[in-house]
């Protein structure tokens, strides 16, 4: 077998024949059939590339609670290696090109979407701070973001009531001091550290946000939705006043809302803001917060020269002043409950049990550090309140006091009616000053009546009146504040020193109860002379309204209450002549009166009849009088009347006993019966 190298074959091309037609497709006859291609067809039916990758993965929980599906960073290539160009020819041209003018303004997005969009991001900031404040600081600027200066007014509404919400959550029981710079770079516990932190942006927001509703408040009016959006702004400032008044800002929030006050102009937001106040006060059991508010109050007034609403003097009356103190408790320690319970007026003893040395030792420095607590606390309470309620009742008669002199006409009626309702406060030194002035008043109201009845056809006596001024009511409400500053009050020693003589207003009353009884309006209060409106223009007014009860007294009710401190006041008997020339006069004015007054007054002198029986008792029997001269019943004086002369006489019962209200009737019944039963 022979051993080599293979002989290399070689591949031998078929012989050409010249004579043999070629089967390739000559390039003319490839260029006539191109108009029978179908090109774009087939480009069409070819799959297109999908550069962005599906996503298949599971939507992840989130550690505020939410389900998030996992989004893809898309690769940033360079293209600048592409071959389809270079990036610095693409740069160049970007640089050479101008910018479009629709890159340059903003995509305008519709109101509801930015309705939709600012609620569930309010609702996840709420949320977040309701779950652990402490742990999302940061949420309350975010919650300010919302209602930033670009907001529309819409927006800003939920954002402010959003941030009421919250803030009404997470303000604690306790009042906050702003932490100084040293105060924050002190060592202390991490725990520490992190409260001040939390506390810090509490202060700091909720500052913001006052500052916020203070700026929007301080507004004009505008346009309805600048309107609205103030409306919107003292609601949340009210709310806060109410639920917080111990928390940082609230002269902050008390301005904001006294402001509102100082229109004369009737707003959408005054009865709110008069409701809140008399809220706040109602709710006030420290003294501190009454004071601001007052303090507040009267500076408004005094810049506006006490040309006010009659209802911004009347939230006065609702200060828990020291009238709230028991007459029995002491200036040096405050009432204590017992805390060991008593049994048949015998303290018990707690049941025994056994404790060792050591347990009994700790008890006994507990308990003497609990005393020591209680007793610092109670003396700090009492002289804290005491001073400043004491603060608080000098600027609120400093208030009347000024108005009494100015004389103004519509905040008279108030004015009397806070007089009486604080004279057991009032110091007896100032007693004769005040009666002074009440005196000027009923003075004067007897001129402008004479005045008037003299000249009836001269139309303008009338024109210089003021139409709003009740002179009778006034002089009614004079006369009542007068008798209600004695009443109570320990004077009866001090009287003759002080010079109080109260028998000026009983002539006054006595001469003016002709005038009274023909009033056609003596049952109508000063805002009841007319229907009230079935449609009222705002539900909160008309429920403002209905619960006001100050300055609504009739001229009927103020003369039952002075007659009963002139009649039945049982440390100062009226004298003999006194009471039975009222008795009289009392009668013949029942006779003219409408059927609610007459059984009024006909009550008031049964009652008179069962105390001083035995001084009217001369009226029904002519062998017991024992005056001279003849009987004066026009007269204006107790003493010129003569009611114990000849020719008077109680005839006025006959017709009381045919008067068609069946109560009076049975009232005239009693009086004789009475009268009757007296030794006889």
């Amino acid at each position: 077998m022979a051993y080599g190298r293979p002989a290399k074959r070689r591949r031998l091309s078929p012989p050409t024949d010249l004579k043999s037609v070629s089967g390739t497709i000559k390039s003319i006859d490839l260029f006539h059939r191109a108009a029978e291609w179908d090109l774009e067809q087939d480009y069409e039916q070819r799959s297109r590339l999908n550069k962005q990758r599906e996503t298949t993965k599971l939507p992840i929980k989130t550690a505020e609670g939410r389900l998030e599906r996992q989004q893809e960073i898309p690769s940033q290539d360079d293209e600048s290696d592409s071959y389809l160009g270079t990036g610095s020819e693409a740069d160049q041209g970007g640089a050479d090109t101008p910018p479009t003018e629709e890159a340059e303004e903003p995509s305008h997005v519709p109101l509801k979407h930015q309705l939709v969009a600012a609620k569930e991001e309010l609702a996840r900031i709420a949320g977040l701070m309701n779950e652990d404040p402490e742990e999302h600081i940061g949420s309350f600027k975010k919650l300010a973001a919302v209602a930033g200066s670009t907001a529309h007014p819409n927006v800003k509404k939920l954002a402010l009531a959003t941030q009421l919400a919250v803030y009404k959550d997470v303000i604690p029981g306790y009042r906050i001091r702003e932490y100084k710079d040293e105060d924050l770079g002190t060592k202390v516990s991490k725990e520490v550290r992190q409260t001040r932190q939390y506390e810090q942006a509490l202060v700091t927001g909720y500052r913001r946000y006052v500052e916020e509703l203070a700026a929007i408040t301080k507004a004009g009016a505008g346009t309805e939705e600048t309107s609205g959006l103030k409306l919107v702004a003292i609601n949340c400032a009210c709310a806060l006043l109410l639920a917080v008044p111990h928390f940082n800002f609230r002269a902050e929030l008390l301005r904001i809302v006294v402001d509102q006050l100082s229109s004369r102009l009737p707003t959408p937001y005054f009865a709110k803001c008069i409701q809140t106040l008399e809220d706040f006060f109602d709710a006030d059991d420290d003294g501190a917060p009454s004071l601001e508010a007052v303090g507040l109050l009267t500076k408004m007034m005094k810049a506006k020269d006490y040309r006010i609403r009659e209802n911004v003097l009347s939230t006065l009356f609702h200060l828990r002043l020291l009238s709230e103190l028991s007459v029995k408790s002491s200036t040096s320690k405050t009432d204590q409950l017992d805390e060991i319970p008593i049994y048949r007026g015998k303290k018990t003893k707690a049941k025994w049990q056994p404790r060792s040395k050591k347990e009994r030792k700790l008890a006994r420095e507990r308990k003497a550090v609990e005393k020591d607590m209680k007793e610092a606390d109670a003396t700090v309470t009492h002289e804290d309140r005491s001073r400043m309620q004491s603060e608080t009742l000098k600027m609120v008669f400093t208030a009347y006091f000024r108005i009494l002199k100015l004389g103004t006409p519509h905040l008279m009626g108030v004015v009397l009616e806070g007089l009486a309702k604080f004279a057991h406060l009032i110091n007896q030194e100032f007693f004769g000053d005040l009666l002074e002035a009440l005196k000027d008043i009923v003075n004067e109201s007897s001129v402008i009546d004479e005045e008037a009845l003299e000249t009836k056809d001269n139309e303008d006596i009338f024109e210089e009146i003021p139409s709003t001024r009740n002179i009778t009511r006034e002089s009614l409400l004079s006369i009542q504040t007068a008798f209600t500053l004695l009443a109570g009050q320990d004077v009866s020693k001090s009287a003759s020193a002080l010079h109080l003589d109260l028998s000026f207003f009983s002539s006054y009353i006595y001469k003016t109860l002709y005038q009274l009884s023909l009033d056609a309006d003596i049952e109508l209060g000063p805002k009841s002379l007319h229907l009230s409106d079935p449609h009222p223009s705002s539900k909160a007014n008309s429920d403002h309204q209905s619960r006001n009860k100050v300055n609504v007294s009739t001229p009927m009710l103020l003369l039952v209450r002075v007659l009963t401190s002139i009649l039945l006041t049982p440390s100062a008997p009226p004298p003999t002549m006194t009471a039975v020339a009222f008795y009289k006069r009392l009668l013949t004015t029942s006779l003219q009166l409408p059927e609610k007054s007459s059984v009024a007054l006909m009550s008031l002198l049964s009652e008179v009849a069962q105390k001083h029986g035995r001084k009217i008792e001369a009226l029904w029997y002519s062998d017991e009088r024992k005056g001279d001269g003849s009987f004066q019943g026009h007269s204006e004086s107790i003493e010129n009347t003569n009611v114990l002369a000849l020719g008077s006489g109680i005839w006025e019962t006959e017709l009381l006993r045919h008067h068609f209200s069946p109560r009076v009737r049975k009232e005239v019944a009693d009086i004789d019966k009475l009268i009757r039963g007296l030794n006889r």
